[in-house]
């Protein structure tokens, strides 16, 4: 228990934040709290004492007696001065002091405080310990530690109280405020020295590794200054006798090597030689180092001159196309013919060479048109690029363009921006360690633009075969030759690539796999795949024709096969789970048990409409996901012949529905209506799905058939779609997308297709299984539509009154 030496009554009292005031010591202290003002001016206008004692919660800003430590000093103040909102005032610690009890809150805190006696210092173990602590005082200093001159003289003179050593090394020592109340509250010398001796050791530790690590730095700096100099020096007296230095580094060596191995043409071997004379000169600090560094990686790393054996036989192409993807008779066709010119070019080059005919580099390079493959989602466009390249012998390389918006993704940044690479073509061709590999830019139709320039401009010069032997990329700085490089494009939409662009490729268009194709795709390649991945390929693990069928039908709506897949990957899963959970299951997967693993029907009807009714008709459209039907609405209502199109209907598509109104309105007296019927209704034509944005003028004969239903209220036969443009004289014109307009038709269980008479021809594009359970009709003439669509035509008095469900505002003859 330590001892009160004296008790002071009503001492002015200041709490202060993130310090603390020892005995012995002269400290600078800045004040901004009212009543700790007040307390300083009436403390330094009476007898300039007060006592100092720390808050426990920097952030409280009115503290009161359980707010602040218990242990405090005594202090008087020497000097003061005041500012505009502060008062900085220097006190000296005198004596440590206990909070006893808080005598006035106002103007400022007042307080009863007890002295706390200090330890006397004549023990010799005291004494020892006060020269240990001033001997390590004094190598912190010499390391490097910030001290006022005059008190570090004092305390390592050897001559200071212990009591005043401790607390003047404890006040310079970089610690927490929470270590220095802990010093501070420490009464016993001896306990007192050896905690300041302890922080004092742990932070002369901390100086010491510092000062270490700062030596070996500056050597090493210093070091490699004076290679510099002495590199700089050689390279001098070099110039002045007229040598040059053959060798140079290691590095420098390397990249003379990798320069020469390669087959560079002549100009870029002179630009990456001007470039490594450049690396040579530099100081190794200099920043411009790393750049020319990874350029030179670039460079000396592209494939010049490799190519890699393109050995092409059309009968392992034609095996290799039919093994991995089953249908698409007509585009595996048209690649093999372009395969089979690229075989007959390089027979010509072979001949020519042997006749020693000049310019044979024309023969073997120049590639026939690039190919590119439109089609639905899932329908093997990327897969099979991959084939080819397998035919061919060449490595594949891939890179997505969708979303792509700034043209340095294509031609790559210059070398003065901060992390500047090549574009993705160069990063292509150098992945493909071969300067002729099948080269895919998947989803071209998906370029952006902003303000950052166009990407598809920047494609024209790639893709173009009369350029591309001279590639300009802003990295590399010099031509690459592309000649060789077998291109094939991908995209879901031809109409979203823009004109110059798809002038210079050839398409193939992959329409939707139909039924028996799906059927075969699931059967002979996902099935078997599903399983391998799932390992249950060794437990003989079934699923029947007819449970393949109702995944297709019932489950599935799309062009591809990727939705397919994914529920025959869901069948695997469940199996799979009940193998592990050591459950027993029929190991054929039946139509019947589809339901455990699939669960509910997702598509419960073929045909969306169960009867057929009166305004409404089953038109065909084209997508980006395929071949879509799509279901044509028309109300009619009391107004004054306005035409409301809602569905997100694009501006053709709108002035098609205005010229199927036009034709009705024309054609009054057919229809069997009064010549001013249009001034006393309204027509609301409607498109379901309306969040999905349609367009295109196809549906300009749908259009009108659900239009002229609704006028004479007969029904619209719900087994007939059809498809195709109409002109105000009621002429039908032709359209495309047939066959991907057919298949979806087929798929959704329609039995008549009405066609444009001119689109008779794109009949052979359509499988003959398709064809057999579809009817198809060819119309020239609106009237030819209506006489296959509609429930009764022409109209008649007699079938006028049989199907007379028109509302009452429609006056007839």
């Amino acid at each position: 228990m330590q001892e009160i030496d004296k008790i002071y009554n009503n001492i002015p009292v200041v709490a202060i934040r993130g310090s603390v005031v020892f005995p012995h010591t002269d400290t600078i202290l800045s004040f901004g709290r009212k009543k700790s003002v007040a307390a300083v001016n009436k403390s330094f206008q009476t007898d300039k004492v007060i006592s100092i004692f720390t808050q426990k919660d920097p952030r409280t800003q009115d503290p009161k007696a359980g707010d602040l430590y218990s242990v405090g000093t005594i202090a008087t103040i020497t000097q003061m001065m005041s500012t505009d909102n502060e008062l900085h005032a220097v006190v000296r610690g005198q004596e440590r002091i206990k909070l006893s009890k808080i005598t006035s809150i106002s103007p400022y805190l007042e307080a009863e405080v007890e002295k706390i006696q200090e330890d006397k210092t004549d023990d010799p173990k005291v004494q020892a310990l006060a020269k240990k602590l001033a001997s390590l005082f004094k190598k912190s200093i010499n390391l490097g530690k910030q001290a006022e001159i005059m008190t570090v003289m004092r305390l390592v003179s050897g001559k200071v109280d212990p009591n005043e050593l401790a607390d003047q090394i404890a006040s310079i020592l970089d610690i927490t405020t929470n270590e220095k109340q802990e010093i501070l509250e420490t009464f016993s010398i001896k306990s007192r020295i050896q905690k300041v001796m302890k922080l004092l050791a742990r932070e002369v530790n901390i100086l010491d590794i510092e000062r270490t690590i700062t030596s070996k730095t500056q050597k090493r700096f210093e070091d490699q200054m004076r290679k510099a100099m002495l590199r700089e020096k050689k390279r001098t007296i070099e110039e002045e006798l007229g040598e040059e230095d053959e060798d140079g580094s290691d590095e420098i060596i390397s990249y003379r090597k990798k320069i020469t191995k390669s087959k560079m043409p002549k100009d870029v071997k002179k630009k990456a030689k001007k470039e490594l004379n450049k690396l040579s000169k530099l100081n190794l600090h200099s920043p411009e180092v790393g750049y020319i560094r990874n350029y030179l990686d670039w460079i000396t790393d592209m494939p010049w001159g490799k190519l890699s054996t393109s050995d092409v036989e059309i009968k392992k192409a034609k095996k290799i196309l039919n093994d991995d993807h089953h249908g698409l008779k007509k585009t595996k066709e048209r690649i093999l013919e372009y395969l089979a010119v690229m075989k007959v070019k390089k027979n010509n080059g072979k001949s020519a060479k042997k006749n020693k005919k000049e310019n044979i580099h024309n023969v073997l390079d120049s590639q026939p048109t690039i190919l590119c493959f439109i089609g639905p989602p899932g329908v093997g466009k990327t897969s099979i690029g991959k084939s080819i390249a397998r035919a061919l012998g060449r490595k594949f390389v891939r890179i997505s363009l969708g979303g792509v918006r700034d043209e340095a993704e294509i031609r790559g940044h210059r070398r003065t921006y901060v992390g500047a690479l090549p574009g993705r073509i160069i990063q292509g061709i150098k992945d493909a360690g071969t300067s002729n590999p099948v080269f895919m830019l998947d989803e071209v139709d998906k370029l952006g633009t902003d303000f950052r320039g166009d990407p598809s401009s920047a494609l024209l010069e790639a893709l173009d075969p009369e350029q591309n032997k001279e590639f300009s990329d802003h990295y590399l700085e010099v031509a690459y030759d592309l000649s060789k490089v077998m291109f094939i494009c991908t995209g879901n939409v031809l109409d979203d690539i823009p004109p110059a662009l798809k002038d210079r490729m050839e398409v193939i268009t992959f329409p939707g796999y139909t039924q028996e194709e799906k059927f075969g795709i699931a059967k002979d390649f996902l099935w078997p795949k599903q399983l391998r991945l799932h390992g249950l390929d060794n437990k003989k693990i079934k699923i029947n024709k007819t449970a393949l069928d109702e995944v297709i039908n019932r489950y599935t709506r799309e062009a591809g096969v990727r939705d397919l897949e994914r529920n025959l990957a869901t069948i695997c899963r469940k199996i799979a789970r009940k193998i592990a959970e050591g459950k027993k299951f029929n190991k054929t997967i039946t139509k019947t048990s589809l339901k455990k693993y699939l669960g509910p029907q997702k598509f419960t009807s073929l045909i969306a409409e169960t009867k057929d009714d009166v305004g409404m008709s089953t038109g065909l459209g084209v997508t980006a996901a395929g071949g879509e039907i799509m279901f044509i609405e028309v109300a009619l209502m009391p107004g004054k012949g306005k035409l409301t199109l809602t569905g997100k209907l694009g501006d053709v598509m709108q002035e098609s529905a205005k010229a199927a109104f036009t034709w009705t309105k024309s054609h009054w007296d057919m229809l069997g209506l009064n010549e001013r019927f249009s001034k006393n209704i309204d027509v609301h034509i409607h498109v379901p799905e309306g969040a999905v944005p349609k367009d295109g003028p196809s549906a300009g004969i749908a259009l009108s058939t659900a239009l002229v239903s609704a006028l004479t209220g007969i029904p619209v036969k719900r087994t007939v779609a059809m498809t195709g443009e109409v002109t105000l004289r009621g002429r039908v014109l032709e359209i495309g997308g047939v066959k991907e307009k057919v298949i979806a038709a087929h798929r959704a269980g329609i039995k008549t297709i009405v066609l444009p008479k001119d689109n008779e021809k794109d009949l052979e594009d359509i499988p003959s299984s398709t064809k057999e359970d579809i009817e198809f009709v060819f119309a020239k003439q609106l009237e030819d539509v209506l006489s296959v669509s509609l429930k009764k035509w022409p109209i008649t008095d007699k079938n006028k009154k049989h199907f007379d469900t028109r509302p009452s505002f429609l006056a007839t003859n």
